[in-house]
Parts: structure tokens; C-alpha cells; sequence
């Protein structure tokens, strides 16, 4: 397994250096416009610069992952949802000529969504965290009501669209779950929320190019068996998210990643037992002492305890990373 690092948009700073420190190699980055000041990954002239960057501060950027550009269109199925999956496609498009071969994506219109950023966790370390019934009291979107099974629909129009393209390129697509797993938030409805929601947008097509993100973390939230969901689902595992948390769907908060209910040397060990050969990452660490919690999850002293932790058990696992 390759244990990578996402980096927000192509300039360096301590993170870069850290991260090299740490012994990571690779990098899977999220080149929004508003990360990068370029235009986003369906422009190649741009998609390569960022290639080149990384490049040149030591890292192979080997995939993208979260929204590129606002796919609002796409996920709610507005006007001009056409246009965007043109735009889609071209990038898959670009990833295969530059070599980038995974795409983490998600289908969520509320992006990964939490009620509170700032819970005390271990030492006063400060996590995330989602109380449903605080949800409950939020408004609606500016788009309304948005049933579920329009999300469904809009999903399986987007496979359709993108799939051949992804195929052709020779890009994985790893869909990841909806992050929180509940059914609606501020109206819109969610639609991975469950195994058995994952099951069937795997049952839509077969093509080699529709992959999983196995965001562990969310699977816990929703209460499903980890070895036994990564032994079922061991050839379509594309990526894994490292995480932990504690509480149920509709109420938990972010650990350290050895301070959750889950056993993370039985979960390393089903990976290895499964055979995969992927890339992992830690992911939605606490920020702690010193940092300033503005990128909630993804402060970089929560990762250095991650990932060094993840690599001892690694290590003791005979994984190679």
C-alpha cells in the first residue's frame, strides 16, 4: 500500500516540507481555483503546472480528490449540468495524459458537513463533530427540498456521462460516502449512507474505472462491520481514508487515531489479509497545540501523530508503505 498525503492546491509551504520529512512521496491534490489562483483541472496547461510544481518540491502527484470545480449543476441536476460534465470529462481526460490515475469523488450537494469544529478531544486537542438535531434546526438550501431519490437519478446520470471517458483515460473513479451518513441535511437528501447504498451504486455499472473510496471513519459512523465490508468489497477499493470517530450517524465527534472505538491494528490487518494495493492517507485529524483549527481536519500536527502512528502499525503488520 502507498501512504499518501492530500495537499489543498499547489503552493508550498511547511506542510510540503513536513510531509517529505515524514517519508511521503506521493500526493493527491485538490486544485480548485480558490486554492490554486488557476483555472481548474479541465484546463491542461493548468493541470500540468500543478503537476510540475509538486514535481519539483519532491512529490508525484498521483490523483485528485473532492470537487475540482463546483459541481453543484451536476449533483442537483440543474441547468447547465451538461456543460459541467463536458468540463468533467476533459479533465479525465488531462489525468490520463499527465498520468494522474485516481479521482476521489463524492456525491454530496451539502459537501462533508459538520455542526461544530471545535470539540475539546485528548489534552484540549480540538475535532468535529455533527449533532443531527442541531442539523435539524438549519435551513434550507438556497435549492429547497431535494428528495433523495433525485440525488439517485442525478448520480446515475452522472456514471453514464463520465464512466467511458474515465475507462478511456485509464482514471479510477472512487466514490466516497456521504460524510455525515444521514439521509438529509438542510433539505437536500444524501444517498450513501449505508453498505447497502454502496452495494447498489456498484451494482450500476461494472466498468473498471467505478471504484470505491473507503472512507473507514464514515463506515463506523454507520455502525457496519470494517473487515468484513473491505473483504466484500476488495476488488473495488481504489483508496482508503485513515480515521476514527465515536458515536453513531446522528451524533459523534473526530478522534485521535488511537483514541476511537476502533480496533486500527484488526482494521490495517484486514487491508493486508484482503490483498489490496492502494493508496491510503490519514485523514480528519484534531488540531492541536499551537494551531489555529482554520482548516478543521486537516491541521498538520494531528498528522504527523497519525501518520507516524499508522506507520508503526504498518510496520509491525508487514505492510509496506
Amino acid at each position: 500500500m502507498n501512504l499518501t498525503f492530500l495537499f489543498f492546491g499547489n503552493r508550498p509551504d511547511e506542510k510540503w516540507t513536513l510531509a517529505r520529512q515524514m517519508g511521503i512521496g506521493t500526493a493527491l491534490a485538490k486544485l480548485a481555483p480558490d486554492l490554486t489562483g488557476d483555472l481548474p483541472p479541465w484546463d491542461f496547461d493548468s493541470l500540468q503546472r500543478s503537476k510540475q510544481i509538486f514535481a519539483e518540491n519532491g512529490f508525484e502527484l498521483i490523483g485528485l480528490e473532492g470537487d475540482q470545480f463546483d459541481m453543484s449543476r451536476i449533483k442537483l441536476g440543474l441547468p447547465g449540468r451538461d456543460e459541467d460534465l463536458e468540463r468533467y470529462r476533459q479533465m479525465l481526460t488531462n489525468l490520463g495524459r499527465l498520468g494522474i490515475t485516481l479521482l476521489c469523488y463524492n456525491f454530496m450537494a451539502t459537501g462533508w458537513y459538520r455542526t461544530d469544529i471545535a470539540i475539546p478531544e485528548r489534552g484540549g486537542a480540538l475535532v468535529s463533530g455533527f449533532d443531527g438535531q442541531v442539523a435539524a434546526r438549519q435551513p434550507l438550501t438556497e435549492w429547497g427540498e431535494v428528495s433523495a431519490q433525485k440525488i439517485w437519478d442525478n448520480y446515475g446520470y452522472f456514471l453514464e456521462a463520465v464512466l467511458p471517458t474515465a475507462e478511456r483515460a485509464g482514471v479510477q473513479l472512487a466514490l466516497h460516502p456521504d460524510d455525515p451518513p444521514v439521509p438529509s441535511l438542510r433539505g437536500i437528501g444524501r444517498i450513501f449512507v449505508n453498505a447497502d447504498a454502496t452495494r447498489h451504486a456498484l451494482r450500476l455499472s461494472d466498468s473498471p474505472a467505478h471504484g470505491l473510496t473507503f472512507c473507514q471513519g464514515t463506515y463506523v459512523t454507520m455502525g457496519e462491520n470494517i473487515p468484513a465490508l473491505v473483504d466484500e468489497w476488495k476488488d473495488r477499493i481504489r483508496f482508503i481514508h485513515l480515521r476514527d470517530v465515536a458515536g453513531t450517524a446522528e451524533n459523534f465527534r473526530e478522534t485521535f487515531h488511537d483514541n476511537g472505538p476502533t480496533d486500527m491494528v484488526a482494521a490495517l490487518r484486514a487491508y493486508r489479509d484482503a490483498g489490496l494495493d492502494v493508496l491510503l492517507r490519514s485523514d480528519h485529524v484534531p488540531t492541536m497545540a499551537g494551531e489555529s483549527n482554520d482548516r478543521h481536519g486537516y491541521e498538520m500536527k494531528g498528522n504527523l501523530f497519525g501518520i507516524g502512528y499508522l506507520k508503526g502499525i504498518m510496520d509491525a503488520l508487514g505492510i509496506d508503505h
